[in-house]
């Protein structure tokens, strides 16, 4: 038996060409504010409505979303305030705004009393806080405060700025994301999010008021200089949104077993896993193990999982989907728990 667990197709969707429409061409040759894709606007429109939101757009990747983004946001007098675990992409994103002159202070991870006072700080010296802050972070038992980061953001004329990619499809009504979760349909909110883990397409919506996106979009660099999504990955985003209305729900509770049985099971070996009801479950090591030879153990018994932490702490993380089998969850529990068992010894 194999088992691998380090692919981040939560659900389990994979959009195979012959599970698509036929397409004549994979892109226009034109901008999107040329012309739109076939199907963007109907499947933005779709997006907008699960993630409860006013209006949505498409971008190539979550790289080209968060760069356009930022460097939209930086020619307004705001202030970036990052949670100190946002998301690599995203921050790439406010690094270009700083690089542009635009302030830019972290505060503690979940801290929303650090936030709030960042926030007022700013507001007096003139600037709009932007709160960038990711909807779900890997390895947390649960979200961040958002409700109080939007709070905040309203109460000094601000933004509360979602790198969604963990939540959407995952989390939240009908797997809506981070917004629909918390119920900050209406907030200054804006959610960008890659569909590439939760769905399985390799392109990404952002998604927020209806004023924003047309202010946005309008001035987005992307959307005149780069190529849009392609018309096989915007064929693969509307297929995902069909599977989801149609087996989304089953999917979830699926998906939601498999981590509980695998919790279940370490648990019953002497291991506990880090990350709450998400997919992303973590096992820190015991410090006498060898992380790389447990990882290249796993492996050469069939199965695959990822290895982060240090080198004095390592961690074992295993990425869980609704198409792992039972069988399979349980063969890769009882292997983690005997090969640490050998290295703990």
């Amino acid at each position: 038996m194999r088992a691998d667990f380090t692919s981040a197709l939560y659900l389990g969707m994979r959009h195979g060409a012959r599970s698509l429409p036929a397409w004549d061409a994979l892109t226009l040759g034109k901008p999107a504010a040329l012309e739109p894709v076939p199907g963007e606007t109907e499947l933005g429109a779709a997006l907008a409505r699960l993630m409860d939101c006013e209006s949505a757009c498409l971008l190539p990747s979550s790289l080209h979303l968060f760069w356009d983004l930022f460097g939209w946001l930086a020619a307004a007098p705001v202030a970036l305030l990052l949670d100190g675990a946002a998301y690599p992409v995203a921050r790439w994103g406010a690094e270009r705004a700083r690089a542009l002159g635009t302030p830019l202070a972290c505060f503690g991870h979940g801290n929303a009393g650090q936030a709030a006072r960042l926030a007022r700080r700013w507001r007096a010296a003139g600037r709009q806080p932007v709160i960038l802050a990711d909807g779900y972070t890997p390895g947390d038992e649960g979200a961040p405060p958002l409700a109080a980061y939007a709070d905040i953001a309203q109460a000094h004329g601000g933004l509360l700025l979602l790198d969604d990619t963990q939540a959407l499809g995952v989390l939240g009504p009908a797997g809506g994301g981070s917004v629909a979760a918390h119920g900050l349909g209406g907030a200054p909110v804006l959610a960008g999010a890659s569909l590439a883990k939760g769905f399985g397409a390799p392109l990404a919506v952002l998604a927020g008021p209806r004023a924003l996106l047309g202010s946005f979009m309008a001035s987005s660099a992307t959307r005149v200089h780069c190529s849009p999504p392609s018309v096989a990955a915007i064929a693969a985003g509307s297929s995902a949104l069909a599977a989801n209305r149609r087996a989304g729900r089953g999917l979830r509770k699926r998906l939601g077993e498999r981590v509980a049985q695998l919790q279940s099971a370490l648990a019953d070996g002497g291991l506990r896993c880090a990350g709450g009801a998400f997919p992303v479950q973590r096992i820190v090591l015991p410090p006498s193990c060898d992380g790389p030879a447990l990882r290249r153990d796993l492996s050469l018994a069939g199965v695959d999982v990822l290895l982060q932490g240090s080198r004095a702490r390592p961690v074992l993380t295993l990425l869980l989907r609704a198409d792992h089998s039972a069988q399979q969850v349980a063969f890769a529990a009882r292997l983690i728990v005997q090969l640490v068992e050998v290295q703990h010894v």
